[in-house]
């Protein structure tokens, strides 16, 4: 067990059983801020917060509008981490294509251990967000956003964050990061992609796509994706429109399952 997770065993019972491969990463003091989910060290290190999205800002981006929210994200991560010595714990995949470290960040508050992905869940101001190659702590990091969005903290209480009704794929935005609820109608498997799809129109309704990269991530989870037919999930990821609005499944962890038949 790392120094992290003795550290953190007390304070938070479900961290060590849900991030017991984290491995013990650089540390640095923070000296800038670009957005929720994203700090500069003084290092030369830009962190990006691993597991969790935060509203996005423009950050430079001609004819971007900022998602709302942004700012308050923002300011959160500041009071939390501007400053301050952080340590980063990895989980998977250590940086991305622009070099950013993927990371968990740890900071000293009041002399405990606080982890920033989860402080920033809990004031409802980021949305978990995975990826195949980086997966650890989703457990803890989906139960922290559960309780803001039960308590209808920050984006949990703006319409732009809304669980959409996959009954309904007219009011599922294209082209953004959404969260999205209802039954599987039905599961195929067509050469080497799996559909789950939520209407009888697969032209027209909202449909999973597991390609087939995807479906061997399933497979290592022991997670056979034709098992959710019948099944209540919610789902979250980018959505996109090809005969209706459909949504690219790459690993398990993106499906929640709400209710069995």
């Amino acid at each position: 067990m790392t120094s992290l997770l003795v550290a953190l065993a007390g304070a938070h019972p479900a961290f060590a059983q849900s991030c017991e491969t984290l491995e013990a990463g650089p540390s640095g003091r923070v000296v800038s801020i670009s957005d929720g989910d994203t700090v500069d060290l003084d290092t030369g290190l830009t962190v990006r917060l691993v597991g969790i999205q935060a509203p996005k800002l423009p950050l430079g981006r001609e004819g971007f509008e900022a998602w709302p929210l942004g700012d308050d994200a923002k300011a959160l991560i500041t009071d939390l981490v501007l400053g301050e010595a952080v340590t980063l714990y990895y989980g998977g995949e250590r940086r991305d294509r622009h070099g950013r470290a993927l990371a968990h960040l740890m900071v000293e508050a009041d002399g405990e251990p606080l982890w920033v992905q989860e402080e920033m869940l809990r004031a409802g101001l980021a949305r978990v967000y995975s990826f195949a190659d980086n997966r650890s702590c989703l457990d803890h990091l989906l139960a922290a956003e559960a309780q803001a969005r039960a308590d209808r903290l920050g984006i949990w209480r703006d319409p732009y964050y809304a669980i959409r009704d996959a009954a309904r794929p007219q009011t599922i935005p294209d082209g953004g990061y959404e969260l999205v609820e209802g039954r599987v109608l039905n599961a195929d498997r067509v050469g080497g992609r799996v559909f789950l799809n939520f209407g009888r129109d697969w032209r027209t309704d909202f449909t999973l796509v597991v390609e087939s990269q995807g479906l061997r991530v399933f497979e290592s989870a022991g997670i056979d994706p034709l098992g959710f037919e019948n099944t209540v999930i919610r789902v979250r990821g980018w959505v996109d429109t090809l005969d209706g609005p459909r949504m690219a499944v790459t690993h398990p962890e993106q499906i929640e399952l709400l209710a069995r038949p």
